[in-house]
């Protein structure tokens, strides 16, 4: 091989890559701890959320989310707390599940960008910037579904969750900058450029 790089990338791999990252997001939306003073419950899923966008990128951290989203409108019980089906997306926290998929592009955007490996702190700035589109996304949804007045909507749909979505930030990126992660996914199933094999 004579070119200094090659791409890994291929549609199995491009499909595998996404089954799993929407079966990572599916499972976590089973660790989840209902609010009696918020419609929106404590889940897993957003650290899912944050590995797609960081691990796959702009194109395919996003179609997993968007594969989660189709199982739970197709009726398997993905969504937090096992509910599924179209009025969880229509309903009160259905922002949320939709803001999942402009956070991971986002996500998966600022990630691209970099080229070389970022430190962590990098990443920990991607992971919260997906998330605050997540709440924006979720909030506009829950007030208007709700009717509840913005500034109430925000004390119910974001503040007992930012602790918690920064502890999983913090894990998701210590989660992808390990160097058996990177490789696998990055190399392997997100077609990042590795080095040629020797001749």
């Amino acid at each position: 091989m004579t070119s200094s790089t090659r791409w890994t990338l291929s549609p199995i791999r491009a499909v595998a890559a996404v089954a799993l990252l929407a079966a990572v997001i599916g499972t976590l939306a089973f660790v989840a701890v209902p609010l009696p003073f918020s419609p929106v419950p404590l889940s897993g899923q957003s650290f899912g959320v944050m590995l797609a966008g960081a691990l796959l990128g702009p194109y395919l951290g996003p179609l997993a989310v968007l594969v989660y989203l189709l199982l739970g409108l197709a009726g398997l019980p993905v969504f937090a707390g096992g509910r599924a089906g179209p009025g969880v997306l229509v309903g009160p926290t259905g922002g949320y599940l939709w803001g999942f998929a402009a956070g991971a592009w986002v996500i998966g955007l600022v990630s691209s960008v970099r080229k070389n490996q970022p430190a962590w702190q990098t990443l920990l700035g991607i992971a919260l910037g997906g998330i605050l589109v997540v709440y924006a996304l979720g909030v506009a949804q829950l007030a208007l579904v709700s009717g509840l007045p913005l500034g109430k909507a925000l004390a119910v749909g974001v503040l007992p969750f930012l602790p918690g979505d920064l502890v999983k930030a913090v894990a998701a990126a210590a989660v992808v900058r390990r160097p058996a992660v990177r490789r696998v996914m990055l190399d392997y199933f997100a077609g990042r450029p590795t080095p040629p094999p020797e001749d």
